[in-house]
């Protein structure tokens, strides 16, 4: 009878701690998280967002959280929960719960885009923050909270850079080097150091390769090569012959590219060729095994294979080109492993249709390159 009335009390305090404003958010999230593309799920996630709104500020560690683990489009409605808990309570005349969003962000298990929100938030309330926390933060695993600590040392870099201290300002540089993973930054610290006389190779320090075996060119008229599987993809044999579509014999070449950042031009190895399908190879030595992002650009369709897995595929012409616009991501050995790539031109003559190149570069998940050796013949 005891034990019985203290599970009745427990539930009475329970259902008296709810009516109170406290509740289990839990399903709200749910709901919110379970969005998805062109809609779907949007109207329960709206009713849920606006009973997330009238939580109290305790609430925003656990909204926060929901991130780490939300696709896209559930993280922008949790974004917007955030800064709406938030805004509504300081204009109603309360705190933030400042501890528990110093702990979140520090936290380095949550999301990079969490933490970050949740940093904004603290940086609202006290202008100080960035003092506080970006010293810390150079190595931090979230490109969204190391890039402003960079961008610290960057700043104490030019002052030095403008007062003409120039020993103090390559040093500085050289520490925002070490730790900026951003090209835009990376690239602005390449130039200061150049103008200090200190020369950066953007190509080694990316982790671009630019020492290749080629081969080619296999047939791609009307589009057939991207979907062909050639000899090279069932395994590469560097003394291998292989046959064009005209009965012409294809064999293995070395390339070492003097382009920058690694960029491999099929048109300069072989001629302006059309529906054609070209493939680089590379051997690279690990020290470890670790995660890595093969990243690659390129105008034309791309294949990437690593330890002889495809880890991405697009076919798609002529899109534009930009650094890192196509991510496969796999497990690089320790000791010897297989980079393929194939890259398909297609049968369009117009000018601006020509470009037939890529560039490939080997890196962690921020885009720092990765220690490895690239194996000559």
């Amino acid at each position: 009878m005891r034990n019985l009335c203290v599970s009745i009390a427990c539930a009475i305090i329970l259902l008296s701690s709810r009516a109170s404003g406290g509740s289990d958010l839990t399903p709200l999230l749910a709901r919110i998280k379970a969005v998805a593309s062109e809609g779907k799920g949007n109207p329960a996630a709206s009713a849920a967002l606006k009973e997330l709104i009238k939580q109290g500020p305790e609430a925003l560690p656990e909204i926060l959280g929901a991130i780490n683990d939300a696709s896209p489009q559930a993280a922008n409605w949790l974004r917007s929960a955030v800064d709406a808990v938030a805004d509504r309570a300081l204009s109603g005349g309360k705190s933030l719960p400042v501890k528990k969003l110093e702990a979140f962000v520090r936290d380095t298990r949550h999301s990079g885009q969490a933490r970050r929100l949740a940093y904004e938030w603290l940086v609202r309330i006290d202008d100080r923050t960035p003092d506080r926390f970006l010293p810390d933060m150079l190595d931090d695993p979230g490109a969204e909270l190391r890039r402003d600590a960079v961008a610290v040392v960057i700043k104490e870099a030019q002052e030095y850079f403008d007062k003409e201290q120039k020993a103090a300002a390559s040093a500085a540089y050289r520490k925002a080097l070490t730790h900026a993973r951003d090209r835009d930054q990376i690239q602005l610290i390449a130039a200061r150091l150049k103008k200090l006389g200190v020369e950066v190779d953007l190509t080694a320090h990316f982790g671009f390769i630019n020492r290749w075996q080629v081969v080619g060119s296999f047939d791609n008229k009307k589009g057939v090569g991207f979907h062909t599987v050639y000899p090279p993809e069932k395994g590469v044999d560097l003394a291998a012959v292989y046959k064009d579509k005209d009965g012409v014999a294809l064999r293995w070449q070395e390339h070492e590219t003097k382009l920058p950042l690694g960029l491999v031009d099929f048109n300069k190895i072989y001629g302006n060729l059309h529906g054609t399908t070209a493939f680089a190879f590379a051997v690279v030595t690990s020290p470890s095994e670790r995660p890595v992002e093969l990243r690659a650009s390129s105008n034309n369709a791309i294949q990437m294979f690593l330890n002889g897995k495809q880890i991405f595929g697009r076919e798609e012409y002529h899109h534009g080109t930009r650094m890192d616009q196509h991510v496969g991501k796999g497990i690089l050995r320790a000791g010897r492993n297989e980079i393929l790539v194939k890259v398909s031109q297609n049968e369009q003559t117009e000018a601006w249709a020509q470009t037939w190149t890529f560039q490939l570069r080997v890196c962690d998940h921020l885009g720092a390159a990765v220690p490895l050796v690239v194996e000559k013949k």
